[in-house]
């Protein structure tokens, strides 16, 4: 009876231990420090949402109370005869169409490459195969401005300017994209590989019905990354084209702002708007899944 009273006592001592363990992770962090970093969090959202806020807002504003006085942040009318003025304003019709091609095509031919050197890289032994690869992650230090005239040259002499040609296919090859790939290949078990290549699988099959399902969440996260930057681009689309036919929207943008001066700020805001909105919807509704491919790959 002493024993199984002695035994009790040590398992509830044990299990309060273990309690106050649980509770205690770590010292406790100062108030001060605490408040610093929540401060450092507002402001941080701060800068980047309103910005974005006076964007929507003004679009959304008459002209008159965009540049009343003091700033009136929330509007009193809501009106939509900036995104009307803006359309008719510039052939955005034709901008978007063409957005869309570049970044659409862009992004598959830029994504399956990417996939294609990935896997070479991880599981293919070729000669030289490691000069190969510091030589196109060194690509990823030099300024995409050094290949420009190189580029611009090319597409030139193979008389490509003002075509979808010329604004998709040098963009194809990305390192970045590649390196994300290569990484999240590199946790992938080899001995499934393996076991598939004694049934008979060749390279294609392996890569197609094992490596790209297993790696689906970093190539979700490298397509949303690459579509972005491509939507966004707006050096190459500059100098590559020079009818209003071929233009993309941040092209579009600067055509409009040409065609409604400084005066016409809420036309202006709207046609940013129609630029930035597609990107926001889709990183909104993805969002999650680029955080959760980024965090199974530092996990793995």
């Amino acid at each position: 009876m002493s024993t199984l009273t002695v035994d009790r006592d040590r398992l509830e001592t044990m299990t309060g231990d273990s309690r106050n363990t649980g509770r205690a992770r770590g010292p406790r962090r100062p108030l001060w420090l605490s408040a610093l970093l929540m401060t450092g969090v507002l402001i941080t959202i701060a800068v980047f949402s309103v910005p974005i806020y006076w964007l929507f807002s003004s679009a959304l504003k008459p002209h008159a109370d965009i540049y009343s006085w003091p700033l009136q942040w929330v509007p009193l009318e809501v009106t939509l005869d900036n995104f009307v003025g803006a359309w008719n304003a510039a052939p955005f019709d034709r901008f978007f169409l063409n957005s869309i091609v570049t970044t659409g095509v862009g992004t598959a031919l830029e994504i399956s490459l990417a996939i294609l050197c990935a896997y070479a890289f991880v599981f293919v032994d070729f000669k030289y195969k490691k000069y190969a690869f510091v030589l196109i992650i060194a690509s990823l230090m030099l300024p995409g401005h050094v290949t420009l005239i190189v580029n611009y040259i090319t597409v030139a002499n193979l008389g490509w300017l003002n075509s979808y040609a010329g604004l998709i296919l040098p963009g194809i090859a990305s390192a970045f994209a590649m390196f994300l790939l290569y990484q999240y290949m590199r946790t992938i078990d080899k001995d499934i590989l393996q076991a598939a290549e004694i049934d008979g699988a060749g390279h294609l099959r392996r890569m197609l019905t094992i490596v790209v399902p297993l790696a689906s969440p970093m190539i979700l996260t490298a397509t949303i990354i690459v579509m972005v930057g491509k939507w966004n681009e707006y050096v190459w689309p500059l100098i590559v084209t020079s009818t209003a036919d071929m233009r993309t929207l941040p092209i579009g943008l600067l055509f409009l702002r040409s065609q409604e001066g400084y005066s016409n700020w809420g036309v202006i805001m709207a046609g940013a708007v129609f630029v930035s909105l597609p990107m926001l919807i889709i990183f909104f509704l993805a969002q999650k899944r680029i955080i959760g491919g980024l965090a199974a790959g530092a996990l793995k």
